[in-house]
């Protein structure tokens, strides 16, 4: 993590942001703004962005300009993502985003305290740093990358803790998908409180 941030949240590094479709969980298919921040210490060994990680060579750049930004496009869906978002302060950032009239998603694993405004929270859940278990039940979605057998059961002893209106999904890490996917929908048809994601822009070929 950079040492320089302020812990107002004003400044944040931007790793990169981009208009796109959402391609997993329960918004897959929306238009939506990504403003991936730089900085994570959770350390996923198949993570796609591990350049993301070391928040000191991403940009600090002031939540001002970040939301002038995502004003620009038509889509008024705005997903914070990193690295791990919550590493660092978000409520100037979502404040800015909301008052906008943005609605704000947030992709978290859950390691670090909850800030900032949020229409959707997508918990996913890593071996490598486990959640706080004061996130759990704020989270309208859990979603967990299924590497190995292992993985269901910790997606079930995650989903006792969630509210009962959470969203369930089981996603296939993308490099063993042709392993897990069938395992994975084998277990969603025998345990249907539980759906499929699929990382659907890896298939369409978009960002």
């Amino acid at each position: 993590m950079a040492n320089n941030i302020p812990e107002n949240g004003t400044l944040l590094p931007l790793m990169e942001e981009f208009y796109t479709i959402q391609g997993e969980g329960y918004n897959t298919g929306k238009a939506a703004y990504f403003i991936r921040l730089g900085g994570c210490d959770v350390g996923c060994h198949w993570c796609d962005v591990k350049e993301s990680w070391n928040a000191d060579l991403h940009e600090l750049t002031p939540t001002d300009e970040i939301v002038k930004h995502a004003k620009n496009y038509p889509g008024k869906a705005v997903v914070v993502t990193g690295g791990e978002p919550l590493i660092y302060n978000l409520d100037d950032l979502t404040q800015k985003l909301k008052a906008a009239e943005m609605l704000t998603f947030i992709e978290t694993s859950g390691a670090y305290p909850l800030s900032g405004i949020w229409d959707w929270i997508c918990l996913s859940p890593k071996k490598f740093k486990a959640p706080r278990p004061d996130i759990l039940p704020l989270a309208n979605e859990l979603k967990v990358i299924v590497f190995n057998k292992s993985d269901f059961q910790w997606a079930e002893e995650h989903a006792q803790h969630v509210s009962p209106h959470c969203k369930l999904y089981l996603q296939p890490e993308w490099s063993k998908s042709k392993e897990m996917t069938p395992m994975i929908i084998d277990y969603v048809m025998a345990n249907p409180k539980w759906e499929i994601s699929l990382q659907t822009h890896k298939y369409l070929n978009i960002p």
